[in-house]
Formats: structure tokens, C-alpha cells, sequence
């Protein structure tokens, strides 16, 4: 093994997005998503989540200049996406379009031949863009 393959990262641990509205955040994730509330630090302005071993944190901190949102999609893989999605609507989410194929992994790069992702996408009230996923097989 080379010193490059030595090194690799593979776990994430924490996903930051930014928030205008801490509280609101924190209800959205908690009340509306379900997601398990761990903690609040006010000041400096960061509230935590445990996606199942995975920290997501609220930051309320905004780049100088910016009144919007900054990050990355947050992807939540479901067993059931149509299940998942309706759960969300009767709790006031409210998706960009309906749950819809992605992708079909034809020659089986992530798993068995055949294998299609499936998504929905929403927006939590920072505007960072959410993502429900469900992988089927064929």
C-alpha cells in the first residue's frame, strides 16, 4: 500500500447549514422532520441534531453580506419513499415536485444490476434544499 492509500476519509460525522432563524430551524428538523433535537449553545448560535450516529448542526452565523443560506443538500435515505413523503406533507413540508427516478445503476457500480434511486426534494425555512432517497430494486 502506498503512503496515498494509506489515508482515506470515509465517516462523516457533522453537516453544517447555515440558519436565519435559529428557533425555526429547530422546530422545522425536530416537529416537522422528526429528527432527534440534541442540543442548543446560544451564544454562539448552533443547535445539533443526531441523524442516526451523524451530527447535523444549525448555524446561525452568516457570511457578512449574505442573507441567505449557504450549504450542501442533505440526503435522507428512506425504506419508503412514498410513505416518507406523504408523512412530511401531513406534517406541512412541502416537496418541489413529486418523488421521481433519479437514477438506474445499469451496471451495478453501487450494488446489485439494475438498481434505481429514487428522490423527492424540499426546502427547509432557510431555503437549504433537502432531499428524501429511496433505492429500488429492479
Amino acid at each position: 500500500m502506498t503512503a496515498d492509500q494509506a489515508f482515506r476519509l470515509s465517516t462523516i460525522g457533522q453537516i453544517g447549514l447555515r440558519s436565519g432563524d435559529l428557533d425555526r430551524s429547530i422546530e422545522f428538523y425536530r416537529d416537522a422532520l422528526g429528527m432527534t433535537f440534541v442540543t442548543k449553545f446560544d451564544p454562539p448560535g448552533l443547535a445539533f441534531f443526531d441523524c442516526d450516529g451523524v451530527r447535523l448542526m444549525l448555524s446561525s452565523l452568516q457570511e457578512e453580506g449574505s442573507g441567505e443560506a449557504v450549504g450542501s443538500p442533505l440526503y435522507f435515505t428512506v425504506d419508503d419513499l412514498d410513505a416518507a413523503a406523504a408523512a412530511l406533507r401531513s406534517r406541512g413540508v412541502e416537496f418541489e415536485g413529486e418523488p421521481h427516478m433519479i437514477s438506474r445503476d445499469d451496471a451495478g457500480d453501487f450494488g446489485a444490476t439494475g438498481v434505481e434511486t429514487w428522490m423527492a426534494f424540499f426546502r427547509d425555512p432557510d431555503g437549504n434544499i433537502l432531499a428524501l432517497m429511496e433505492s429500488r430494486s429492479p
